[in-house]
């Protein structure tokens, strides 16, 4: 490796070797062997102290070898994506607003968007006879006890069995699994109350399929249009931890059955698409004592949290609850609920400063139309999988199995007696 003479040009920008490394997600020793195979030019800097390097040549390797550069938070990993922005208390599904995308287009519509980047009137889902049924008699098999999470994990790998063509990773062939598997797991779960499966119907938009696998009350526009927009609002939020398990199992080349499974594992974690089981929690018990001032009471002097409330990529009120609220405000039934909602924000804001969330929204709508406590659960579920999807479409394209993070050992020096 020949260093070349720094060039006399004091506006181009120029990177110490420490500098690109991190930049590109690499140790030192990598940046060398880089220049020594040519896929990098370095200079000597002034003095012959070490090299110097090129910004812009440095992202541009980035950017083709698909390394991570540092977050500005420090620490964890970032990843380019095309799918959704998150800034200044707003987000973005493609550039476009997501709370304008959930108050003029159905889910189907924006999944479409997601996936394709092209809106698409009318998408309609649709689960092919064979593949139902297989998730049907699958689910149908389950203890009694059994969480709806436990349903769709099952619903994906019977699915995924009925599939000969899903190692086709192909943008066509991932696209038309998504179209067939998202009304599939809809279809798999048991309808409330005793209604027959041709009343939940295999047909017509989503929420209309899953309203009556959510509660036995029957449906009207009002609740059918909250639930819908629950739906697209729940689509994709960036790098949350289950996209991030789907994006690991779609580097690894996992068909995209795999993939949703690997995003299902992760999002029953209580801190992630559960949490909304909490809140539902909560709520109930504040209509039902008619205030949510004890309630609230009680989990600060135990020391809970007060559940539905923060989020740590939103100042003030998350965007998806503010929407939810407004068109929860056409849902009659949702009276109770919403104002006991409102009250839960106001009582904790004289303890701490914290806004609203999407779980606490999700609890007045499954609060209010008398679905249990679970139900904002399958309903996270049922929507992000589209997400996955669209993350995997992203891996696919990428260098395979490029997510490699190095473990830092902190165990017994070896060599160790064999025990």
């Amino acid at each position: 490796m020949t260093d070349q003479p720094e060039p006399g040009r004091p506006d181009a920008p120029r990177l110490t070797t420490r500098e690109a490394a991190e930049l590109l997600g690499v140790k030192p020793e990598t940046v060398y062997a880089y220049v020594s195979r040519g896929q990098l030019s370095s200079v000597r800097a002034a003095g012959g102290r070490g090299s110097t390097f090129d910004a812009e040549e440095v992202r541009a390797l980035a950017r083709r070898s698909g390394r991570r550069e540092p977050s500005p938070a420090g620490g964890d990993l970032v990843f380019r994506t095309g799918i959704t922005l998150i800034e200044e208390d707003r987000y973005y599904f493609r550039g476009v607003d997501a709370t304008e995308l959930a108050r003029n287009h159905g889910y189907e519509e924006v999944a479409e968007w997601l996936w394709t980047g092209e809106l698409r009137p009318g998408a309609r889902f649709e689960a092919p006879p064979e593949t139902l049924a297989a998730a049907r008699r699958t689910v149908g098999a389950l203890p009694a006890h059994s969480g709806s999470t436990d349903r769709l994990r099952v619903a994906v790998t019977a699915a995924a069995a009925t599939d000969p063509l899903r190692f086709d990773l192909s943008p066509e062939a991932v696209l038309s699994s998504a179209r067939s598997l998202i009304p599939t797991l809809v279809g798999a779960l048991p309808m409330v109350g005793g209604a027959s499966e041709a009343e939940g119907g295999s047909t017509g938009f989503l929420a209309r399929q899953l309203w009556p696998r959510l509660t036995a009350r029957p449906a009207d526009a009002p609740a059918l249009a909250v639930l819908d927009a629950a739906l697209v609002l729940l689509i994709d939020h960036d790098l949350a931890a289950s996209t991030l398990a789907a994006r690991v199992a779609a580097s690894a080349h996992a068909h995209p059955y795999a993939v949703v499974s690997a995003g299902l594992g992760v999002l029953e974690g209580p801190l992630h698409g559960a949490a909304s089981g909490p809140a539902h929690r909560m709520l109930q018990e504040a209509v039902d004592r008619g205030s949510a001032v004890p309630v609230v009471a009680d989990h600060l002097r135990t020391g809970r949290r007060v559940p539905g409330l923060g989020h740590r990529l939103y100042r003030g009120e998350d965007p998806r609850a503010r929407t939810l609220f407004a068109l929860l405000e056409d849902v009659p039934q949702a009276d109770g609920a919403l104002a006991a909602a409102r009250e839960v924000v106001a009582t904790t804001a004289r303890h701490a400063p914290l806004h609203a969330n999407i779980d606490l929204a999700l609890a007045v709508l499954s609060v209010a139309c008398g679905m249990a406590a679970e139900a904002g659960e399958t309903v996270f579920a049922v929507s992000r999988t589209a997400g996955w999807i669209a993350h995997a479409l992203e891996e696919y394209g990428e260098r395979p199995l490029r997510i490699r993070p190095s473990g830092q050992y902190t165990g017994p020096r070896p060599p160790q007696p064999t025990p």
